[in-house]
């Protein structure tokens, strides 16, 4: 080993023979996850009489009549072992973008057995797309109701109280159904936004539950576990339920607990979790344990540790499971490697056979759906007086015009490539052939419980080349998570590495974590090839302990009337000092920096917040410093060419606000703004350079400053405000905005924060914000 490995390793335990203390909550991401599928075989023949209600007569394809008299079909079930499964079925569901969500419910899962439970995990995208129209039709019958359940509620109910997955489900005692239990995982996304994966199963969520405003939960947990639904105009009830459709007792044999990842520094914090708590509860669900809450501005994985050790357990343990359960074996402290979910086959060069779509993630799909497109331009927006570097990039898609389609100021969804020098280290520390081809396949040998059937169980296409695998799907820069410490543990061959990991891992060593691991820039490829050099991988657990490489999105700054066959965005290129004197980069602005005209990307496009008023009269006022202009200058070219192409119909104002440190270094896009103004496209420009006099200016001290102006544009003219940038400077205008409302609409703080929220649900108040 280096030496500086090997400092780095003593400094962090003490000395090479310090003793380390382990967190209860530190435990293994291996272990048993089970992937849901459905088993056919059965056919729903029931027919809904002419009152809604159900009468039955199922049978299956043997002819053999189905349990509805206690509507549970119970002749599905396969009796659970439950000397070794005490506690019953436990299905995790997730609803993630990163795959964070994904990871703690299949950390859960790994923990199950241990805990009395035989556990599956369920992506929220596979609840809402299942197809076995069976299992939809048997899901309608519930004799405890006048009427049938409808096609909704059946969809969501097919997957959520599955009679293969419930306890307590007898053949002989009629409406001895048993119950399902559950655990639901979701995070918020933007600004208050559903993940990819969970939209439509909140979509139907929404009125199910007749929640039809989901942005407004504030407060805590009462002392039943479930959220307060305070808002900022009324109760829950006041405010948020359509009685017309809601279904109060579709889901009344669900007993469930929910964890919400989520960040503090939006205003929506947690609002998924929050959402989904109350929705399931509204729908007669009963909850298991009170909601847990994960803040990633913070230690989300901390939060979770929490929950799960101190709430989730205890609730599950208390209610379900009765006497006490061996410990489940720790790889990460024996000699042994965890069971992994994958198994490499090495192809010969020219296999071509593919792993069909349907065996990989759901979030994974921008795998499929993105497309190589060349640079046409790229410039530089800064001045060379800056050191910083601001990008101007144009993307050629007149050839990929059928599958890559946008509107004006949608977000581009770019694929990024780790550098090559860092590939190839990673690849001679765990002694990796790039060149070699193989497919990635589930591993459903016998006695493997990692997985259990094949749909959705890959995360990225194959076959590839052990290359194109570290380049595109692997993150190998990105801090880990400490459950990542935890995993690659189990892979260190030297005692030294393997304390120092776990170590940090642990909730003891969170400080260390943070000092060693987040704010070094340290990313697994350094721990493999300088830090830990006795990690010992095989590639298919390496490719299930590394984090995928996510999309990075970037608001296109082009209008799609303007230019329909080229894709504009403005990239400000993320690099910071390390302490070890090196430079971090960041994965896609250091790749995007490196590129040249006539190289090529993988993009995709995703629909943004920003929608243009369809009434050409309204004004709108625009709020982006920064990199948060690129929007703006999309509705600016577009608001210009419908002036063009509309001749002498009345526009409406245009008013932006800018805000840079100095307009001799990053004034971007000043050129244009000017020529905007000068044709009359752009009607106010405001501009805030922060660091041209001695206190600090920034775009929000201007806005209060035309209060009175911002007010009737607001409340008379019915103008838009859209706002792009930092989270801080986001909170900062909105908390402008409130008092504005406040101060000149003459009401209550509270009532000028439901005037904006109301803007908000109508789309004349937008944020795109990052952290």
């Amino acid at each position: 080993m280096m030496a500086s490995s090997n400092s780095w390793l003593i400094e962090t335990l003490g000395s090479p023979t310090a003793v380390i203390g382990l967190g209860a909550t530190t435990l293994l991401l291996f272990g048993t996850t089970v992937f849901f599928f459905f088993i056919g075989g059965t056919s729903s023949l029931f027919q809904e009489n002419a009152n809604g209600s159900v009468a039955s007569g199922n049978v299956n394809d043997s002819g053999r009549k189905i349990n509805v008299e206690n509507g549970c079909g119970a002749d599905k079930i396969e009796k659970l072992d439950t000397d070794k499964y005490p506690g019953g079925y436990l299905t995790i569901y997730y609803g993630s973008q990163t795959g964070t969500a994904e990871m703690f419910a299949k950390q859960i899962a790994s923990e199950g057995e241990s805990r009395g439970f035989s556990v599956r995990v369920v992506d929220l995208q596979d609840v809402v797309d299942n197809d076995n129209q069976e299992d939809i039709d048997a899901a309608r019958v519930d004799l405890d109701r006048e009427k049938a359940v409808d096609e909704e509620g059946a969809l969501i109910r097919a997957t959520l109280t599955d009679p293969r997955y419930r306890d307590g489900i007898s053949d002989g005692e009629k409406n001895s159904c048993g119950r399902s239990k559950a655990l639901f995982f979701l995070a918020t996304y933007g600004e208050g936004e559903p993940t990819d994966n969970a939209t439509q199963f909140v979509e139907i969520m929404k009125g199910k539950s007749g929640i039809s405003n989901i942005y407004k939960f504030t407060g805590d947990v009462d002392q039943n576990g479930a959220m307060n639904g305070s808002t900022s105009s009324g109760s829950l009830e006041e405010t948020k339920l359509d009685e017309t459709l809601r279904d109060a007792d579709f889901l009344r044999d669900l007993d469930f607990a929910v964890f919400g990842l989520g960040n503090k520094q939006y205003e929506h914090y947690n609002n998924m979790g929050r959402f989904i708590d109350a929705a399931l509860a509204k729908c007669g669900g009963s909850r298991i344990a009170p909601i847990g809450l994960g803040d990633d501005d913070d230690d989300l994985e901390g939060d979770f540790e929490n929950w799960k050790e101190n709430v989730m357990w205890p609730s599950l343990k208390k209610k379900y499971v009765k006497g006490d359960l061996s410990p489940k074996k720790d790889y990460a402290e024996s000699n042994s490697l965890p069971s992994c979910p994958y198994k490499i086959e090495y192809l010969k060069k020219g296999d071509d056979r593919k792993v069909p779509p349907d065996m990989i993630h759901t979030s994974s799909k921008h795998y499929f759906t993105a497309v190589d497109c060349p640079i046409s331009a790229k410039r530089e927006l800064r001045t060379p007086s800056d050191p910083g570097s601001t990008m101007h990039i144009e993307v050629d898609i007149s050839q990929r015009e059928d599958c890559v389609k946008y509107q004006t100021a949608d977000n581009l969804g770019i694929l990024p490539k780790n550098d090559s020098a860092v590939v190839e280290a990673v690849a001679m520390a765990l002694n990796f052939d790039l060149d070699q081809l193989f497919h990635l396949l589930p591993n459903t040998q016998p006695g493997n419980k990692e997985t259990s059937a094949t749909k959705h169980t890959l995360p990225f296409p194959t076959p590839c080349t052990v290359r194109e695998c570290l380049e595109h799907y692997c993150d190998l820069s990105g801090p880990p998570r400490r459950s990542d410490l935890k995993q690659l543990a189990s892979y260190a061959k030297g005692d030294i590495d393997r304390k120092a990991l776990l170590r940090m891992s642990s909730k003891e060593g969170k400080a260390e974590y943070k000092e060693k691991i987040v704010e070094s820039h340290v990313g697994i490829a350094d721990i493999v090839t300088n830090l830990c050099q006795s990690i010992e991988c095989p590639l298919e657990h390496f490719i299930s302990v590394c984090p995928r490489l996510q999309p990075r999105y970037y608001t296109i700054s082009s209008s799609s009337s303007v230019h329909p066959e080229n894709i504009h965005i403005t990239v400000s290129v993320l690099e910071e000092n390390k302490k070890n004197g090196g430079k971090f980069t960041g994965v896609c602005t250091g790749y995007l920096s490196s590129l040249k005209k006539g190289d090529s990307i993988r993009v995709f496009v995703r629909d943004s917040t920003f929608r243009l008023p369809k009434q050409v009269e309204r004004p709108i006022i625009m709020i982006g410093p920064g990199t948060g202009i690129a929007p703006m200058r999309a509705i600016l070219q577009e608001r210009s060419h419908v002036r063009k192409t509309l001749g002498d119909v009345d526009h409406g104002p245009n008013i932006l606000y800018f805000g840079c440190k100095n307009r001799a270094m990053d004034y971007i896009y000043s050129d244009e703004l000017q020529d905007f103004m000068e044709e009359g496209t752009l009607s106010e420009l405001h501009l805030a350079f922060s660091r041209e006099q001695e206190k600090k200016v920034y775009v929000q001290h201007l806005l209060a400053e035309r209060g009175a102006e911002t007010w009737k544009l607001i409340h008379e003219a019915t103008a838009s405000i859209f706002v792009c940038g930092g989270v801080k400077m986001g909170a900062d205008v909105d908390h402008t905005l409130q008092g504005i409302i406040s101060e000149q609409g003459n009401m209550t703080r509270d009532k000028a924060k439901a005037y904006l929220d109301k803007m908000a649900m109508s789309g004349r108040f937008v944020q795109e914000l990052w952290s």
